[in-house]
């Protein structure tokens, strides 16, 4: 039977309007999700897990928020006959004030870009709906009224919030004796599977075996025949935190719902790394690739990051220090021994134990990324798909992993001349012409631009492989990573054309010979043009077209240029 809390109505209820993105959103959550149900009770407990860790830290500072009762756990309770469903804890709760803006209100960056990026796939809108991290809409799937009451730790008030998931919601003071929150779903005809004992464990184990709190239900034994549920408490979940335990104790399905977990992810990762180290730093890491970008990744504004421990303790969502912006897409854990438990993003930033924690974490990571290519590679083309612009930025963040980087990143060329970029430079030198010692590229504000540029006529007469670059990136790639394994990267569109050995004795007599008879020529152009153009000068890069734009080696690109205009 569902616990009934000791509450009291003190207050009129007040009946206030949904933001208009909270109702297009519920709108969505139950056209998206409804043929995975289970979701519901996955995201709801996911949620009471955090409302417990976030009690913790701020306890750090202020022990008596505990009010007495430290041993947090969630309960998972229901009623047949009144046909609810509760979940509730004793974590932090919240203030009447943190319900409208966490429950009404989307109060987010990047609000206008996820409702944009929703595209009517069911599939593809259930993982953006759950990387946006709203997770308690989904009690709507199969509740058609939902009811919330919770007190904040250190509070007296408590607040009662109701909804039917249409266009508006109730708000009442009441008197609640206990912290916490408790969600009560009303459930509609034909969920009677959330009445079911059996199925509400198998459920919470599937999904919610690694939450490090203990799930609750009042336990069931079979008495004449029928289910009689008794008043003896039973830990439904193993209640230990995932990443302490040994990796040969964790199956592949545990490893995929942790993620799910901690990114609020619908699909499971691309790969992980789990690693415990021990010496000067004691830490462990729990490090996972996704397999989908989310909507936000090039949202400077947003924060970015890993979740971050000390001693099994929650400090921080998003501890972006811990993990460079090149690598901003990683989720997961990272468990410190060293740091203090009052460590702040302040103390982040000025910390060696930090800087050594951040180190390892980025070699791991990149250490994934090089098996993934070399062993999976169709896994490393997703990835790349997804989350290459990104990995381009590395070079010029990160110079002590610059050339492992560099290594990772892959181009479209004139070999395969396609959009798809799948060539690394390992690759490209690999076919490098015997005389040719640079690695030839031209940039471009598109694939086709750089595919057609007369820049590469000279360059596919002589057979020679040229890499095609059209992000926007790779500019800046390109003014930090200036060699690789001792080959010079050299733009086909920037200062004089020299290809050295790979022309013959007879190709530069010919070369000398037509420079001379355009001397005329040339002079009444530079007098034509004046100071519209540095110079004018015969080239030898063109076999088709009679002219082309070219920057001084140390000049800006025309494309950085244009780049640079926009």
């Amino acid at each position: 039977m569902a616990k009934q809390t000791a509450q009291k109505e003190t207050h009129q209820k007040q009946s206030m309007a949904f933001q208009a993105e909270v109702k297009q959103l519920l709108q969505l959550m139950i056209h998206s999700l409804y043929s995975n149900k289970e979701i519901v009770l996955r995201e709801l407990i996911s949620n009471a897990s955090d409302a417990a860790d976030k009690l913790r830290f701020e306890a750090l500072a202020n022990g008596a928020l505990y009010e007495n009762d430290s041993d947090l756990k969630i309960r998972i309770a229901f009623d047949k006959v009144a046909r609810t469903l509760s979940i509730s804890d004793n974590g932090i709760g919240m203030s009447r004030d943190e319900v409208i803006s966490n429950i009404g209100t989307i109060a987010k960056s990047g609000t206008k870009e996820f409702f944009n990026a929703l595209t009517g796939d069911q599939a593809k809108d259930a993982n953006l709906i759950g990387q946006f991290g709203v997770g308690f809409y989904s009690a709507f799937i199969i509740a058609d009224k939902v009811t919330l009451t919770t007190r904040r730790a250190g509070a007296t008030e408590a607040v009662r919030w109701e909804s039917a998931g249409e266009g508006d919601f109730t708000l009442e003071d009441v008197e609640k004796t206990d912290r916490g929150t408790e969600i009560v779903l009303h459930l509609r005809d034909g969920e009677d599977d959330f009445l079911n004992d059996w199925k509400l464990k198998s459920i919470i184990r599937k999904y919610s075996d690694h939450i490090t709190l203990p799930i609750v239900m009042k336990k069931s034994e079979f008495k004449d025949g029928s289910e009689v549920i008794t008043e003896e408490d039973e830990t439904v979940n193993k209640a230990s935190a995932l990443w302490t335990r040994n990796k040969n104790d964790i199956s592949e399905e545990e490893y995929q719902e942790f993620y799910k977990h901690v990114s609020h992810d619908f699909e499971n990762p691309l790969a992980y790394t789990h690693s415990r180290v021990e010496g000067k730093q004691e830490y462990i890491s729990l490090l996972y690739i996704p397999s989908k970008a989310p909507f936000d990744l090039y949202d400077r504004e947003r924060r970015h990051g890993i979740k971050l421990y000390v001693k099994r303790v929650f400090i921080m969502e998003d501890a972006e220090k811990l993990m460079p912006q090149y690598l901003r897409f990683v989720r997961g854990v990272i468990d410190s021994s060293d740091l203090p438990l009052n460590v702040s993003r302040e103390i982040l930033q000025s910390s060696r134990d930090v800087d050594a924690i951040k180190a390892g974490s980025v070699k791991k990571v990149l250490a994934v990324l090089e098996d993934m290519a070399e062993n999976k590679p169709e896994d490393y083309a997703k990835f790349y798909q997804e989350f290459g612009r990104v990995l381009k930025e590395g070079p010029g963040e990160d110079f002590a992993n610059k050339d492992k980087i560099a290594g990772l990143l892959r181009f479209a060329s004139t070999k395969a001349d396609t959009e798809q970029q799948d060539v690394s430079l390992k690759d490209y030198i690999s076919r490098m012409q015997p005389e040719q010692d640079v690695i030839y590229y031209i940039t471009a504000d598109s694939f086709a631009a750089a595919k057609h540029s007369p820049h590469l006529e000279i360059f596919r007469k002589k057979g020679i492989e040229v890499l095609l670059m059209s992000d926007r990136v790779d500019e800046w790639l390109l003014g930090s990573l200036t060699e690789f394994e001792g080959k010079k990267l050299q733009s086909i569109a920037k200062g004089d054309l020299d290809l050295g050995k790979l022309e013959s004795d007879v190709e530069k007599e010919i070369q000398k010979k037509i420079e001379e008879e355009a001397k005329t020529l040339v002079e009444k152009i530079k007098g034509a043009l004046g100071e519209q153009v540095k110079d004018v000068r015969v080239t030898h890069r063109l076999t088709d077209s009679p002219a082309c734009l070219v920057s001084d080696e140390h000049d800006l690109s025309g494309n950085l240029a244009r780049i640079l205009k926009s």
